[in-house]
């Protein structure tokens, strides 16, 4: 029997609130495993506390998957939670709906326009704004970018979508919504809204004026590891709770969301869900992409191609560790002090977290984008480091171990693809190179910052860790380099 009721499942399973009684205020573009373990189930706690009209439509831009599970089950899912302490679930009742919008925008730009939305949030990856991050604008390059800009008014990409909407809002009279970037990037909300002011100029510049004076993009930081949902998760689910859930999720009891208070048509009362409200957003990010996020590109590159598939056998294999807790250390002394915020207890954690024996987070997943992450996670960090006299040789390590993901040599594992925006341009720089060849196209690459690109100790050592791990076993190169 499919869930479809919560009448269905067992009572001490149900939200604490009748989903049915409350409007929807939220339209989350991107849904995916991440909101549904995130964002969702803190507006289903806050929405417990507080109430309000604050349900989410959830809307798949691309693949029809997330929505085909959702729709039917009438937006109810269950959330498995695992931690040290054992496993607990919790259906959500916070997602009304879920749309996809691929091939056709309308239902989302009406929902999108609709009087009762105050905010859309966003969980699309960091590829999928199209976002020139030098110039603070779009990228005009970007094909969803290119193919909205020709044709605004039927918009597939996020900037288009985000843009028509709020010119429908404009021209109906109506407040803009509050727009809510959840994703992996730097002051995420500074950069969305330069994206947008940007990419409506090039349509509209008197729409792009009132979109600049009137629109908030406040800025987050989220943080909860939560892998893509197996055939176990739905077993699991399904003991459970009694019903079929196909939209079931699994993540970890950790949960952080750092929110700029920045709602002028209002908000769930998130801060009852444990979100914490503050003026100095990027600075709990800087933490959380340099250390969580940095550490975990280093251990999925290094650790697939170790032969461990999940993060929790890297950090089972004791020289791995020790370089993830190297990386860590390293990442938290390029850091400015954080009040109340101890970054050794911080580094304790995240590695206590990466152990989960009951997360089964893939490496080849978080291996996923690098020409994106990197940047943000990695090379960010290097002119602070520098600048404190830090060693760099924990981001040298993740670098080498980046491009040799990249070259796609299979000396040590089977073949396998590289999952990356820029794939095809990587390719080129690297496949059949060796390791000073690979570097020295890297470096010319647009998306590696100049200062970065111009350190050349820097990369005479990354040259010399990836001549090793093109023709070494890696796992050899671990053991080596964590001897050190």
């Amino acid at each position: 029997m499919r869930l479809t009721s919560l009448t269905q499942v067992p009572e001490a399973l149900r939200p604490g609130y009748d989903p049915q009684a409350h409007g929807v205020g939220i339209v989350h573009l991107g849904l995916g495993a991440f909101h549904k373990a995130h964002q969702a189930a803190l507006t289903d706690l806050a929405m417990t506390a507080e109430g309000g009209d604050w349900r989410i439509l959830g809307v798949s831009l691309r693949s029809p998957k997330a929505s085909d599970e959702l729709h039917p089950q009438n937006g109810l899912y269950t959330l498995i939670v695992k931690g040290a302490e054992g496993t607990s679930a919790q259906v959500i009742g916070s997602v009304a709906d879920a749309i996809c919008s691929a091939g056709n925008p309308e239902p989302a730009l009406a929902a999108m326009a609709a009087e009762g939305t105050k905010i859309v949030s966003l969980t699309v990856t960091e590829k999928a704004y199209g976002l020139d991050r030098a110039a603070q604008g779009c990228d005009v390059a970007h094909p969803a970018v290119a193919a909205d800009l020709a044709s605004p008014q039927a918009p597939q990409g996020v900037l288009g979508l985000l843009t028509e909407a709020l010119r429908r809002r404009r021209d109906a009279g109506l407040a803009p919504f509050t727009v809510l970037c959840c994703d992996n990037l730097p002051e995420n909300g500074v950069l969305l809204r330069g994206a947008v002011v940007d990419f409506a100029r090039r349509i509209d510049p008197d729409l792009s004026e009132w979109i600049a004076l009137n629109v908030a993009f406040p800025s987050t930081m989220v943080d909860r590891i939560t892998p893509a949902a197996t055939a176990s998760t739905l077993a699991e689910a399904a003991e459970l709770t009694g019903c079929e859930d196909l939209a079931a999720i699994e993540t970890e009891s950790f949960c952080q969301w750092v929110i700029e208070d920045n709602f002028p048509q209002g908000r769930p009362a998130w801060e009852a869900a444990g979100a914490i409200f503050t003026d100095n957003v990027a600075a709990f990010e800087a933490m959380k992409l340099r250390m969580l996020n940095g550490s975990h590109s280093m251990l999925a590159y290094a650790g697939f191609h170790a032969g461990c598939t999940y993060v929790r056998d890297v950090m089972a294999n004791p020289p791995l560790a020790k370089l993830v807790r190297r990386h860590l250390a390293t990442a938290a002394a390029t850091l400015p002090p954080i009040s109340g915020i101890d970054t050794g207890a911080y580094s304790d954690a995240l590695a206590s977290r990466f152990e989960n024996p009951a997360i089964a987070h893939e490496t080849f997943q978080i291996a996923m984008d690098g020409s994106e992450k990197m940047p943000q996670r990695i090379f960010s960090a290097v002119a602070d480091a520098r600048a404190k006299g830090v060693d760099c040789r924990a981001f040298t390590f993740a670098t080498a171990a980046w491009l040799r993901h990249v070259s796609g040599a299979t000396h040590d594992c089977d073949a396998y693809e590289l999952r990356d925006p820029r794939a095809s341009e990587l390719q080129a720089m690297a496949a059949g190179k060796d390791a000073e060849e690979i570097v020295a196209a890297l470096r010319g690459a647009a998306f590696v910052p100049p200062a970065v690109s111009a350190d050349d100790a820097y990369w005479a050592e990354v040259t010399g860790l990836l001549a090793e791990m093109l023709f070494e076993p890696m796992q050899d190169v671990i053991a080596r380099e964590a001897a050190v």
